[in-house]
């Protein structure tokens, strides 16, 4: 018999919301969008004919119950329009612009030390992984936070899928890059196309995630449609977004922000409320859609599941 000892970070189940409950919210919420279009950021667009989602038949998931949260989901209306997405802007109410981001055609392609290099159609690539549903923490180095459910599958199962070579030690991901669709990308300071990475042993990680949806839905553009990184552990820079390209190599990636500021922003980005951002505390978070200051967590709560992949390595500025 299996004996599992939860994690820190989950809680009793007794205390979870109701499924049944949290549908009927959602379905409510739906509802109401065609009526506020002027207030709701991802539903706002909800009265114009869209083109339906290719994958939209496989959601909502099923939820993974080994991955809890301690305190409620965040509203969808205010998850979905307060997004960085830095290729269509650099503030926050960015869901208008994205609407520019074209997600079909779109393919993904797998690189670099591989068994062999090839370029696969997203919606293949969704269809052939197990979508589950997630429930996460989301830590933004800006010190706000949220709490969303994420649908997707485990990162691990992309790496079995690229079939990397052993001698990979990092995992390169890149967004897209077309300057005439995203207009931020003409901003020639910024290091185009958005570039991060994990190494193998966190891409391995059952906390990694590539996310496909949201709320029981496909993954609206603002959030990083078609295709994006949730590493909850770690702050919300990491998560790249409409990732493109997976490349397996033995270098470490100098990452997006890392090459803008690296006095501020490293490849490890790990958080931690004990060391502060150069410009502000890292102390406490305020939840996105309410009033409220919480303490922020170490590795934002996820520490048992994460913490031994960083033992001996006192000399790496791991909370930057």
């Amino acid at each position: 018999m299996l004996i599992k000892n939860p994690p820190s970070w989950q809680i009793p189940e007794r205390e979870a919301t109701p499924e049944h409950v949290f549908l009927n919210r959602r379905h409510f919420l739906g509802a109401m969008a065609g009526g506020a279009t002027s207030l709701i950021g991802g539903s706002a667009f909800a009265a114009k004919k869209k083109t339906p989602d290719p994958t939209a038949d496989l959601y909502p998931a099923k939820r993974n119950e080994a991955f809890e949260l301690d305190r409620p989901l965040t509203k969808e209306s205010d998850a979905s329009s307060y997004n960085n997405f830095y290729e269509f802007g650099s503030h926050k109410r960015i869901a208008m612009e994205a609407r520019k981001l074209k997600i079909r055609p779109w393919t993904v392609s797998f690189e670099g030390m591989v068994e062999q290099e090839r370029q696969v159609d997203i919606d293949t690539l969704i269809r052939a992984m197990p979508l589950q549903e997630r429930l996460y923490r989301m830590r933004c180095v800006e010190a706000w936070s949220m709490a969303v459910p994420w649908s997707g599958f485990a990162l691990a199962e992309l790496v079995k899928y690229a079939r990397p070579l052993s001698s990979a030690k990092y995992l390169v991901m890149q967004t897209f890059l077309d300057p005439e669709m995203a207009p931020g990308q003409k901003q020639v300071w910024y290091p185009w196309p958005y570039t991060e990475g994990l190494t193998m042993a966190e891409a391995m990680n059952d906390l990694s995630f590539m996310v496909t949806g949201v709320y029981g839905k496909p993954l609206p553009k603002q959030y990083g449609a078609p295709l994006r990184l949730a590493v909850p552990w770690k702050y919300g820079f990491k998560s790249v977004k409409s990732i493109v390209r997976f490349k397996f190599t033995d270098k470490r990636p100098v990452t997006y922000w890392e090459q803008i500021l690296p006095s501020e922003y490293g490849f490890w980005a790990n958080v931690n409320p004990e060391v502060d951002h150069p410009r502000w505390s890292q102390a406490s978070e305020r939840v996105l859609g309410t009033s409220k200051r919480v303490p922020t967590l170490m590795y934002n709560g996820y520490g048992a599941q994460v913490a031994d992949l960083y033992k001996g390595m006192q000399g790496e500025k791991l909370f930057m």
